[in-house]
């Protein structure tokens, strides 16, 4: 690919976009052979990768819409990046199909005869039933396709004609956006992954969700910046002060999300109540030991401790190992939210999980890279461009 400095446009890109589609295909025809080799096991993989890649989108919407309504110029260089992994929503609800014809498989509220005999399930059941569940899940995608599409279409209109009310209209967007954001996202946490034990409830759930798919999604941001760094690609724009500030989000986030899971823990642990302890009982059973400690120290205690000097906030080559380890402790912490479900005393790891996780993901970084590379790679006409460029911490 070549990269042109003075119209910040990227050209001979068709071979990366084809290459991952390619990945993707081929992976989801070995996932699908997984269906008939054990059908319970590949929803599941595919659920986990599913949630992954689509809590990597959540977190590029917010994070586009907290930029507009804080009115912050560093992350300006950043908009198109994030935009693109913003606009793969839409295509991540098509991925939802399989799930669909997966719910008996993984979530014992949708049969019938369970719910008969549950009076638990039976209370619930208004609530968590099939058809309910499908239009939630297309009510989210809906709402975060119409405000990823507002704000996306108003970016780009502003590329051509650049006004002063495309910037208001773009914070306009973005304060019921984050209130709509809120409230779909949680809810979505709660269906996808705390349903799938339905006798087992937390109201912080979407929360602890949410906060481990922004910690990934802004690892995933700087990992595919300082790919494109190598590459040759806006070196002189986003500059060692950008990755400052994105090494200072993720110690922040790093920080809400163990927030979120000991605040979680304790209320739990302190109100020693059967059916609520049940949930940290089934993840210490077993090998399901080595992941919640792995989570402990490796999604928390690790990266605090790493990201609290200055210096490796401003070293590339640690920025990019942080980054990759990030994505690494988030696939970890869907996969010790759900996985318990169908492997109740152990950790079985199986070839889909992989798979699975390369099928949604070759299709998510294609349809990303498609979205990035077919514009210009950060927005020329916006009025501030020049000063995020210059953009110096304190």
């Amino acid at each position: 690919m070549k990269f042109d400095n003075q119209t910040y446009r990227l050209s001979e890109t068709k071979k990366g976009e084809t290459n991952l589609f390619i990945l993707g295909g081929a992976a989801l025809l070995l996932t699908a052979a997984g269906y008939f080799v054990d059908s319970r096991q590949f929803f599941f993989s595919y659920l986990v990768a599913w949630v992954f890649w689509v809590t990597l989108g959540l977190g590029a919407l917010f994070f586009v819409m907290l930029n507009h309504l804080t009115g912050a110029v560093w992350g300006i260089v950043l908009r198109r990046i994030t935009e693109s992994i913003m606009k793969t929503l839409p295509y991540m609800a098509v991925f939802f199909i399989p799930i669909i014809f997966g719910l008996h498989d993984l979530y014992h509220w949708s049969h019938a005869d369970a719910v008969a005999a549950d009076p638990i399930l039976q209370k619930k059941s208004g609530y968590l039933n099939v058809p309910f569940f499908v239009i939630r899940t297309l009510i989210y995608f809906t709402a975060w396709y119409f405000v990823a599409r507002k704000l996306y279409k108003t970016s780009l209109e502003q590329d051509k004609k650049p006004l002063a009310e495309q910037i208001k209209t773009m914070r306009r967007t973005s304060g019921p956006g984050m209130v709509v954001f809120a409230l779909t996202a949680s809810f979505a946490g709660f269906d996808w992954l705390m349903s799938l034990d339905p006798h087992w409830y937390s109201t912080i759930y979407g929360l602890y969700v949410f906060s481990g798919g922004l910690l990934s999604f802004l690892a995933f941001l700087t990992v595919f910046c300082l790919y494109l760094r190598g590459k040759g690609v806006l070196q002189e724009t986003i500059t060692i002060e950008h990755y400052h500030d994105l090494a200072k989000l993720m110690f922040s986030f790093t920080i809400f999300w163990g927030y979120m899971a000991f605040s979680q823990y304790f209320l739990i642990w302190y109100a020693n109540i059967p059916e609520e302890t049940i949930f940290y009982l089934h993840r210490w059973e077993g090998s399901w030991k080595i992941f919640s400690l792995t989570l402990v120290f490796g999604h928390f205690l690790l990266p605090f401790i790493s990201f609290l000097p200055r210096a490796p906030k401003r070293s590339f080559g640690f920025l990019k190992f942080m980054g990759i380890w990030l994505l690494l402790m988030h696939w970890i912490d869907i996969y010790w939210l759900a996985m318990p479900t169908l492997h109740h005393h152990g950790i079985h790891l199986s070839w889909m999980d992989l798979t699975a996780f390369l099928a949604v993901g070759g299709f998510f970084t294609a349809i990303m890279w498609k979205q990035f590379t077919g514009k210009a790679l950060v927005p020329v006409k916006e009025p501030d461009l020049q000063a995020s460029i210059e953009f110096k911490n304190n």
